[in-house]
This record gives C-alpha cells, sequence and structure tokens, in this order.
C-alpha cells in the first residue's frame, strides 16, 4: 500500500533523504591504500617502460632504477643485451655483469627525462665524448655495474666482441675497462683517469682523443 505524505514541508523532507540514501548506494567504494599505493607503483612502472621502448626500442630492459648517481634525482639505467642473452648478472652488485649493445641513462626532472649518458659505439654524454674512451667504433661492451651508498651507481665498460659476447680484456688490442660515475662537482657523468683518483674531461670530437684532467 502507498502512504501519501500530505504536509508539503514533510514531503519534501522525506524525498531530500530518499535522494540522499540514493546517492550513497551508488557512491564508488573509496580504495584502500594498498589499493592506491599498487595503483600508483603499476603507473609509474608503465612510464618507466614507455621512457625504455621511446630511448632503446622495445627490446629496452631497466636493470637499474632510482637514485643512482645519489644526487637526488630519479635515473633510469636502460640497455640492450646482445640479442636473446639472460638477465643473469643485470643487477647492481652482480659482478658477472652483462653483455650489451647500447645503453642510456635517462635522469628525470621537474618532471621530464633527459639523457645523460649514452654507450653505443661510443661512450658519451651531453658535453661530448668521454675521456679515455675507443676513438675506434666499438660493436658491444661488458658492462658491470658496482653501487656505492655514497658516491652512486658505477659503471664499468669493457670493449667486447658483438655476437661472440667475449670481453676484450686490457691487453688485448690494447682495449680496456672505462669506469664511469657521477661527478658531483662537474654534475654529469664522467669516466675515471688509469689511477681511478680522476675525472678526465670531454672531447668534443674524437679527432683529438687526448682528455685534460679536471
Amino acid at each position: 500500500m502507498r502512504i501519501r505524505i500530505r504536509h508539503p514541508v514533510l514531503a519534501l523532507l522525506v524525498a531530500a533523504l530518499s535522494l540522499l540514501l540514493a546517492g550513497c548506494q551508488n557512491a564508488p567504494r573509496s580504495k584502500s591504500p594498498e589499493e592506491t599505493r599498487k595503483a600508483a607503483a603499476a603507473a609509474a612502472s608503465k612510464e618507466i617502460q614507455r621512457v625504455a621502448d621511446a630511448v632503446l626500442g622495445q627490446q629496452a630492459e631497466v636493470v637499474a632504477h632510482g637514485d643512482l648517481a645519489r644526487n637526488g634525482l630519479e635515473q633510469l639505467l636502460v640497455v640492450n643485451q646482445f640479442g636473446k642473452a639472460a638477465r643473469e648478472g643485470v643487477e647492481p652488485g652482480n659482478p658477472s655483469g652483462i653483455f650489451i649493445r647500447r645503453a642510456a641513462v635517462l635522469e628525470k626532472n621537474n618532471g621530464k627525462w633527459t639523457e645523460v649518458l649514452r654507450c653505443d659505439e661510443h661512450l658519451k654524454n651531453p658535453s661530448g665524448y668521454l675521456g679515455g674512451s675507443p676513438a675506434a667504433p666499438i660493436t658491444g661492451w661488458l658492462l658491470e655495474l658496482k653501487p656505492d651508498p655514497q658516491q652512486g651507481l658505477e659503471l664499468r665498460f669493457t670493449p667486447a666482441e658483438a655476437g661472440r659476447q667475449r670481453p676484450s680484456y686490457p691487453g688485448e688490442s690494447g682495449n680496456e675497462t672505462i669506469s664511469v660515475r657521477w661527478n658531483t662537482r662537474a654534475k654529469r657523468y664522467q669516466s675515471f683517469d688509469r689511477s681511478h683518483e680522476r675525472y678526465l674531461g670531454e672531447a668534443p670530437t674524437l679527432e683529438t682523443p687526448q682528455s685534460i684532467l679536471r
């Protein structure tokens, strides 16, 4: 049986209450803190992979992520491995290293990702070719990662033979390992001299391979 409410004020109150109850029933359930955290992590992971793919293509792999340089900024280390090489040794601190064709370090500053280090046939940063690196094109590298809680991640590049996945160690055709780390004074990635005590300046072109110590 339907009940009619003849008093106009009371009828308005009942109608308002009915609308309020209907709105509460249709309101979406708020996410828990854990659900919110997982959603944010998934979105961040998609952004990271999107950036990696844009820099090194769909074969790009992110092998390190975080404050790699200990400069307070988010960075990514992205690589292209030889063929279908296993991912063993891909984590910082694993001394076995990985064989790569290309690598890049990206830095996020004010919401924008920029490339701060590139390894392909040569080693270079936005200021030029890294000091001490080979002038001849290199088709592949052995990359080893050495993290340091205070000074940041050190990257060690040794020229290798692409396809055979064999590093050319010191003494073989004059090739040697190039150690690279973030220089807090210069505010960029630079290579060390052979004593591993001082950073080397960049060369603007490969026609003048000599470097100036800084």
